[in-house]
């Protein structure tokens, strides 16, 4: 069994893109700008945008917080979004979700420039991610593509099995690995609620990806010998034996799937590493798409 570890290759990718703003400075060049708004004061919202902000840091891009009182109504947000839309300075932002429930969280979505998507959210982004055409991806879909690639994990004929069909994981991770060329090529399922007998489905997987958010959802008698398991599940569960009172579980029953696994996703240090550095290299390929604008 191999671990895929995400903590090393999301620290590979930065030391990566440091170098690429490196040559940008010594250029002359602008670097890139990554801004982030925030609604509401959500613990793991708060906690995630921080690290965001910390990335940015750590590899030479510049920053902006923008944080707004849970009582924000949606023409503000939308407001602020027009701003940052217009602001040449800001290369890409995202807005983090979940929103406060006065604000239509799919017309917040469908307010950022497509241009500065680096979340890939926008339906222009998702339609060209499903035609193939480049675009920005998902920063979680991307950094699990990052990983199987970087792992050399073979998914050409393969058959994998997604659990959960969210906007944000389940859905374009169905379609990525349907597409042409590598990671991609393998034959798709895609489970969800509704889906009978998923154990049935999931132990002829060659490869899993689950994003459900059950602990401990994947059991080793779901799996077949050498399956590929992503775990893209995160959920706090509580533990008094555990100093902070909680550990973090993701879908998979670790201890006794990992037993069977070719490859495996750990959780914490897997799949949330990657999603932080991959949506610093979409800010990155932003900057550039605006860069070779400019030069057109």
């Amino acid at each position: 069994m191999q671990l895929l570890d995400g903590k090393k290759t999301a620290e590979d990718i930065k030391n990566e893109i440091a170098a690429e703003v490196q040559k940008m400075k010594n250029n002359g060049e602008k670097v890139p700008h990554l801004a982030a708004i925030i609604v509401g004061n959500d613990g793991a919202s708060l906690t995630y945008v921080g690290s965001k902000v910390k990335a940015c840091e750590r590899v030479g891009f510049e920053s902006t917080l923008v944080k707004m009182p849970s009582t924000t109504s949606e023409t503000e947000l939308l407001k602020k979004i027009k701003e940052l839309n217009e602001d040449p300075n800001i290369d890409g932002f995202i807005v983090q979700l979940p929103l406060p429930e006065q604000i239509d969280e799919q017309k917040v979505l469908m307010a950022v420039d497509p241009s500065k998507d680096v979340d890939g959210f926008h339906p222009e982004n998702f339609g060209k991610m499903a035609l193939d055409m480049s675009t920005f991806i998902p920063a979680t879909p991307f950094g699990i593509l990052e990983l199987l690639e970087r792992y050399d994990v073979e998914t050409k004929g393969k058959h994998t099995v997604v659990i959960g069909r969210s906007h944000i994981v389940g859905r374009p991770m169905s379609i990525l690995m349907g597409r042409k060329g590598f990671p991609g090529n393998s034959t798709v399922t895609l489970t969800h609620s509704y889906t009978k007998n998923i154990a049935q489905i999931t132990t002829q997987a060659d490869i899993i990806i689950t994003a459900l958010g059950v602990p401990n959802y994947l059991k080793a008698e779901m799996v077949k010998d050498g399956v590929v398991v992503i775990d893209v599940g995160i959920t706090r569960v509580t533990d008094e034996s555990n100093d902070k009172g909680y550990v973090i579980t993701g879908d998979v029953d670790f201890e006794n799937v990992s037993k069977k696994a070719s490859f495996i996703t750990p959780v914490p240090g897997g799949v949330g590493p990657m999603t932080i550095a991959m949506l610093l290299k979409n800010t990155l390929l932003a900057r550039e798409m605006k860069i070779l604008k400019i030069q057109e």
